[in-house]
């Protein structure tokens, strides 16, 4: 039984002279609850994180579990962007059973109260327990587990709202109090690099979505209105693209399934997933180069 704890530094590593290695935060964490293989991955800072990197870091979960026979995998990573990699892991792990956590910190070690070491010593004991076993990717934080689907960053870690908290890690063990989300089509390729994100305001000119697809964008996805709504200014662009066979999503501020008139202009739902979390989905979804029709069905799945 042996976990793989892969550390990608950022700020649960920084401390006052330097960056701590993976090795020097897992003896920061505690005596671990199995074997803990520890390799240290160099990453961009989270707020910078390129695709290229999230790719290698869900592949190499994916790998741990399906192939090296790792019980459960342990990501440490930077808060900016863990919502996204988390999701693309949880995307790509397929039927790959053990847990998948990933976690972070707000304050670093050279804090006089740092968090890091605490939720490390967590996400350890859940990605070791049989109950987070074919449950996704998760992110642990103070305590808490959230799945990967929902998790969203706040100003005090993450949350699941609208969605129920996955549960907590009490006493050294994680105790489920919800059901985790059914899990979600595994895209059998590589995903798509090269997936714009755009929000919307009033009166957005039709030209910023025709810029982004000009410049190689495979797919787009906007954020709209509580209800999904976008700017009229873009009706005609939203069906000229999904004509190209470049596929449009629109996701809702507010995580709602609707997507108002964009529907009938050929637009596809996020099927209530976050903006950036869309992206992530339309990446896996055009990963055997399909276009709208590979994209629909993939969401569908969802």
């Amino acid at each position: 039984m042996t976990l793989l704890l892969i550390a990608t530094g950022d700020l649960i590593a920084h401390r006052a002279a330097g960056v701590a290695t993976g090795r020097e935060l897992l003896e920061l964490a505690g005596p671990p609850p199995e074997r803990v293989v520890v390799e240290d991955f160099l990453a961009e800072p989270s707020w910078d994180t390129s695709v290229s990197t999230q790719l290698a870091l869900a592949r190499r979960v994916r790998k741990a579990l399906a192939e090296d026979e790792f019980t459960g995998v342990v990501v440490t990573h930077g808060v900016d962007t863990l919502e996204e990699t988390a999701f693309l892991a949880d995307l790509m792990a397929g039927p790959a059973r053990g847990g998948i956590v990933f976690t972070g910190a707000l304050r670093p070690l050279h804090h006089a109260a740092p968090d890091g070491p605490a939720n490390l010593a967590a996400s350890l004991a859940a990605a070791a327990d049989p109950a987070l076993r074919g449950a996704g990717a998760v992110v642990c934080f103070g305590d808490e587990l959230h799945a990967a689907r929902w998790a969203t960053l706040t100003n005090a870690g993450f949350a699941s709202t609208p969605h129920p908290l996955l549960g907590r890690v009490v006493d050294g063990r994680p105790r489920l109090t919800s059901t985790p989300p059914f899990r979600p089509p595994h895209p059998g390729g590589e995903p798509e690099a090269d997936v714009a994100l755009l929000k919307t305001y009033p009166e957005m000119p039709a030209s910023l979505l025709t810029m982004v697809t000009d410049l190689g964008a495979q797919g787009v996805v906007l954020e709209g209105t509580g209800e999904g709504n976008v700017p009229v200014e873009l009706f005609g662009t939203i069906m000229g693209l999904i004509q190209m066979d470049i596929p449009v999503v629109v996701a809702s501020r507010a995580n709602t399934t609707e997507i108002g008139m964009a529907e009938s202009m050929g637009a596809i739902s996020a099927a209530g997933l976050s903006a950036q979390k869309a992206r992530i989905a339309l990446m896996a979804a055009l990963s055997k180069g399909g276009g709208v029709a590979a994209a629909a069905g993939y969401f569908a799945g969802l």
